[in-house]
């Protein structure tokens, strides 16, 4: 007993120590971070970088470039994560319950953005987002259609766990059978039992989109990344804080959405 205690305590210590540098290898680039959007010119500290980022009023007058992109990742989020849902939560549904030999060459497709460079990717959609621009106009909201192809791996991977983890085809047959419709039997039946592989693709979509660079600069479209970068041209004490802010922002919305689906899971109806 004493030895399997020792043993124990060993293995606590041990997993506290990788845990701690683990945290410390990220902590110290972000308060490396703080350190320098404070740093006052003749010395000391000042908080007037983070006055200047929250002031509205001076970022939209000063830095035009940072509200659009701002303003045009927002949109790309909500964009992304309704079109990677509308596409692959049926489609997924639909062959496991009508065409389950097709699952394998979906997987294929659906994994095969993992295996192609974001450059790679840019030169073979740049003739698509010629005819885009034509028909739809040059605005940043319609990257989302790349950023889907981008977060397909992730999306699929993590509704697949969710699919597979509940009985799809008896849940659909039952409701069949008492006359719901299609419609009815995707909104009330299958996503309320897979609602954490939801939230789940929503985290890993969210994520992307507000970490992408490559593609919006290539395409030479503006979001949060792109804009970010061109502040760095003009006050790189500025960029460093948007920067921060971001990355604060991506974890607050991930937080909240993990919360959410959380807490609704966690309700379930009394029994009489």
């Amino acid at each position: 007993m004493k030895l399997r205690a020792a043993r124990r305590r060993k293995q606590t210590i041990f997993r506290r120590v990788v845990v701690g540098l683990i945290g410390l290898f990220f902590a110290l680039p972000l308060l490396a971070m703080v350190e320098f959007t404070t740093r006052a010119p003749g010395g000391g500290r000042t908080l007037q970088t983070w006055t200047t980022l929250f002031n509205l009023a001076a970022i939209d007058a000063n830095y035009p470039e940072l509200k659009t992109g701002i303003q045009a990742s927002a949109g790309l989020v909500l964009l992304t994560v309704a079109i990677m849902l509308v596409m692959l939560v049926p489609t997924m549904t639909w062959i496991r319950l009508r065409v389950p030999g097709m699952r394998r060459l979906v997987e294929f497709i659906c994994l095969l953005p993992l295996t192609i460079p974001a450059i790679v990717l840019v030169v073979g959609l740049a003739p698509v987002y010629a005819w885009v621009a034509y028909f739809l106009g040059e605005s940043s909201l319609w990257l989302a259609f790349a950023y889907v192809v981008l977060v397909l791996p992730y999306a699929y991977r993590a509704l697949d766990a969710g699919l597979s983890a509940i009985d799809v085809k008896t849940l659909a047959e039952a409701a069949r059978s008492l006359g719901a419709g299609w419609p009815t039997v995707m909104w009330r039946i299958i996503l309320p039992n897979m609602r954490t592989a939801v939230l789940s693709a929503s985290f890993l979509s969210v994520a992307l989109v507000l970490g992408e660079f490559t593609i919006a600069n290539l395409f030479s479209r503006e979001n949060l990344q792109v804009a970010i970068n061109q502040l760095g041209k003009r006050d790189d004490s500025l960029a460093t804080a948007a920067a921060l802010a971001a990355l604060i922002l991506a974890f607050i919305v991930l937080f909240a959405m993990s919360f959410v689906g959380a807490a609704r899971g966690s309700h379930r109806p009394e029994e009489n």
